[in-house]
């Protein structure tokens, strides 16, 4: 199933950093909304296992605008190897939808 939405998942080290990275995404329309929530995550880094509180940022946007919002993110992020994980929106509000693809229209 092709899907025109996407959601992606970026996880930031401080509240700063990921406000900072959500905000520079809406103004440059690369998503229409950006959610943050703090996290505890514990992974596997270099063969080690780490515990760390980060911050989960919830991106909604139009695949088209996906190649462009991954390297401005690489840009802006301080983690070598930052998470961008999309998945496919394949069902919602028709309204909603369209306010996405309207918010992340470029001129």
């Amino acid at each position: 199933m092709v899907t025109d939405y996407i959601v992606v998942f970026v996880t930031a080290s401080s509240r700063s950093e990921a406000e900072k990275i959500a905000q520079v995404l809406v103004e440059e329309k690369l998503a229409a909304c950006v959610s943050l929530m703090p996290i505890h995550s514990i992974y596997t880094w270099k063969s080690e296992l780490c515990r760390e509180d980060e911050w989960q940022l919830i991106i909604k946007t139009a695949i088209r605008q996906f190649e462009d919002l991954e390297i401005r993110i690489k840009q802006l992020h301080s983690y070598k190897v930052p998470e961008i994980i999309a998945l496919p929106i394949i069902k919602g509000s028709v309204s909603y939808l369209s306010w996405i693809s309207e918010e992340t229209q470029t001129l």
